[in-house]
């Protein structure tokens, strides 16, 4: 009797052989383009750019959209993303008022180096310049309607004892555009924001306001930043003669009462003594044009560090002798 036939047997371990031999090449292929991707290299990636940005009298963003080309290093990933691209996604870069140079009426351009700073947001964050292809960048921003009117600040403010406002609050910007229709910017006068409402304020105090927008409109900014000076002060109280001065020739002018009494407000602590060198005088001018002869005292000179005064009586009998 003749031995059983083992052929069979072996054509299946050969297919098993064929078949672990292409998933091994597969493997091995995969394992290899991933590594290569992996790695750095040099190519041109290129993207549709939108410019914003806040150009006093324009819209905030470009009509237009400029392709900027440049030779970046990368991975193989991006590059090979960036040649299989039919359509590539616009982006919006913001760019700084003092990178923008003005070209044309409603043209602006980014122009030499002022693009090195804005890479990331062109190309991404994982991506190293090396040149860039496009030289100048122009955008087109239309005029729109617009005006510049005033910020107020409305405001409730009270101070710890010994403590007072050293100067004016100020608002920065204290003006701002309005972009809209004509019909809805000749209802605007003003830009307000919400009210400022500080109590037992010992110190300067500084922060930012949002702005009430208008229905309708858009403005040049959203918020401002406001100031105010505070200083600890200490009261001095003094009784001072009242002079004249600008009397013509041949002439002669009478006060009364001939002195007052003025209290003086100072920053602490204090310098030289105020009170030495304030005085108060009545200008002839105001006389002669004043129908009932009663006149304000002038000041010449605020003495350094004197944050307030107030003179008692605050007008003056005056008769010409």
């Amino acid at each position: 009797m003749s031995a059983p036939e083992q052929l069979p047997v072996k054509k299946k371990v050969l297919g098993r052989e064929w078949i672990f031999l292409v998933l091994s090449f597969l493997i091995a292929s995969l394992v290899w383009l991933l590594t290569n991707l992996s790695k750095t290299y040099s190519g041109t990636v290129s993207v549709p750019v939108v410019a914003h940005c806040n150009i006093d009298g324009h819209g905030l963003e470009s009509s237009n959209t400029v392709l900027v080309s440049a030779r970046c290093r990368a991975d193989g990933f991006r590059l090979v993303r960036e040649s299989s691209r039919r359509e590539r996604k616009v982006v919006t870069v913001h760019f700084d008022r003092k990178d923008l140079r003005r070209l044309g009426p409603d043209t602006y351009g980014v122009i030499g180096g002022a693009k090195n700073s804005y890479t990331s947001q062109f190309f991404g964050d994982n991506v190293q310049l090396e040149a860039f292809i496009t030289d100048t960048l122009k955008f087109v921003f239309p005029k729109e309607n617009h005006k510049r009117v005033p910020v107020e600040v409305p405001h409730s403010v009270a101070y710890r004892s010994q403590y007072m406002q050293s100067g004016p609050i100020t608002v920065s910007p204290d003006t701002v555009t309005v972009y809209g229709e004509q019909a809805r910017l000749d209802a605007v006068e003003r830009i307000i924001t919400p009210r400022l409402v500080i109590t037992d304020l010992n110190e300067s105090q500084h922060g930012i306001l949002k702005l009430n927008v208008p229905d309708g409109v858009r403005l040049s900014t959203d918020q401002v930043s406001y100031e105010i000076p505070v200083s600890r002060y200490v009261e001095l109280q003094a009784t001072v003669p009242v002079e004249v001065q600008h009397v013509p020739s041949g002439r002669q002018l009478q006060v009364y009462p001939p002195t007052a009494k003025v209290v003086l407000r100072c920053a602490f602590p204090l310098g030289k003594d105020p009170l030495a060198s304030f005085k108060l005088y009545v200008d002839w001018h105001d006389f002669s044009t004043s129908l009932t002869g009663r006149c304000a005292p002038r000041v010449p000179h605020i003495p350094t560090g004197v944050l307030e005064y107030r003179v008692e009586p605050e007008v003056f009998d005056c008769v010409e002798l």
